[in-house]
């Protein structure tokens, strides 16, 4: 319907919005949204956010649960009847929400995610989701936590400062951060462990896995994320070394003065100065190859232009991996619908980090 917003919806978790949340919502408009759940396992609704008008019996602007296998209704419910909890925990695998409004003043509207009984973590991340799901619970410094975040924290109301390796300003939005930070997947969402240590002077923005991060000033505490040693983590230094570096083609480049230079695929390295690997000019279907030697588990890609003296970069690409060199799989990542698109990079000088969500085994990537 029309009152629609912000909307995922995958069977283990998701989030859902109403129109211009948290902006006003609109008159005389509805929603109704089928949370399905797989069979045997029963869904669990977080309330994140409920502020409709007031009015009697919620006649105004409403919410209403309804669970379609046990008869159960819950609701309706406005700004002066509130859910009693912020979790409701049903015994169906089904749930319809609807939310519908006529003629009001005020309310941002209705924000709410779910996940079901048997999402990985869920029982021990019940406590944290008693605040907001994308919140931070308050524990003591330097103290690890676990938080569960729902899918679609992406385009989530609020900014983050800071980037993967050096933390996240605490004011940020704290599973957005995880987005960012490549530690779950937005379509997925999931379990994450962090901690809040001693703040830094300045939080340096960065894009990663689709997100923009801002550039931040001194806070007492920062968010930083833990994670399985991988290339993006900051609690591990293991970058995967690359033992050749192979391509399509190259170009083989004469300037105005005569003067040649190789762009061969060597220089793909991320830590080569001057001018990269860059294909042969025209040509179709180019590909840059990584053989790491033997099989690794490879968990995210950091990319970089040319530099800013020649001002070349790959703006997106397909990533895909073969155990042999000769067998190739594309990467499709936690959907597994299609093949995925990376957002690569808006400039020459910058890096963008990318997030493989599950890993990659393989010796050699494309």
């Amino acid at each position: 319907g029309n009152g629609c917003g912000h909307t995922l919806l995958t069977p283990h978790s998701g989030t859902l919005s109403s129109k211009n949340y948290p902006g006003t919502y609109p008159n005389h408009t509805m929603c109704c949204w089928r949370l399905q759940a797989p069979p045997g396992s029963s869904l669990l609704l977080v309330f994140g956010d409920v502020d409709l008008e007031p009015s009697e019996h919620c006649a105004h602007s409403s919410l209403l649960l309804a669970d379609p296998q046990t008869g159960t209704a819950y609701g309706p419910y406005c700004r002066n009847s509130v859910p009693s909890a912020p979790l409701l925990v049903t015994n169906s695998s089904t749930v319809t929400v609807l939310f519908n409004s006529t003629s009001h003043r005020s309310g941002r509207g209705l924000l709410m995610s779910y996940a079901t009984s048997q999402h990985p973590g869920m029982g021990a991340a019940s406590p944290g989701m008693q605040r907001h799901p994308w919140d931070v619970p308050d524990p003591p410094l330097t103290m690890c936590f676990s938080v569960y975040c729902p899918a679609g924290c992406k385009d989530i109301h609020g900014d983050i400062w800071g980037n993967p390796s050096q933390g996240y300003r605490d004011t940020s939005v704290l599973c957005k951060a995880a987005v960012h930070a490549g530690v779950i997947a937005d379509e997925l969402g999931g379990q994450v462990t962090l901690s809040r240590e001693k703040g830094i002077t300045l939080y340096e923005s960065a894009f990663a896995n689709g997100l923009r991060s801002k550039r931040g000033s001194l806070s007492e505490k920062r968010l930083v994320f833990h994670k399985v040693c991988c290339l993006l983590s900051p609690a591990c230094d293991d970058v995967l070394e690359v033992v050749t570096f192979n391509a399509s083609s190259w170009w083989h480049e004469v300037d105005v003065l005569g003067q040649e230079r190789a762009w061969v695929a060597e220089r793909a390295a991320l830590s080569t100065t001057d001018h990269s690997w860059a294909a042969e000019p025209g040509a179709k279907a180019a590909w840059l190859e990584l053989d790491l030697g033997t099989r690794k588990n490879v968990t995210g890609i950091i990319t970089k232009g040319s530099s800013e003296q020649h001002d070349y970069y790959v703006t997106s690409y397909h990533v895909s991996s073969s155990r042999d060199g000769k067998n190739w799989r594309p990467y499709r990542g936690s959907s597994g619908q299609e093949d995925k698109v990376f957002e690569g990079n808006a400039d020459s000088h910058g890096e963008v980090s990318n997030a493989f969500i599950p890993p990659i085994v393989a010796r050699y990537i494309r």
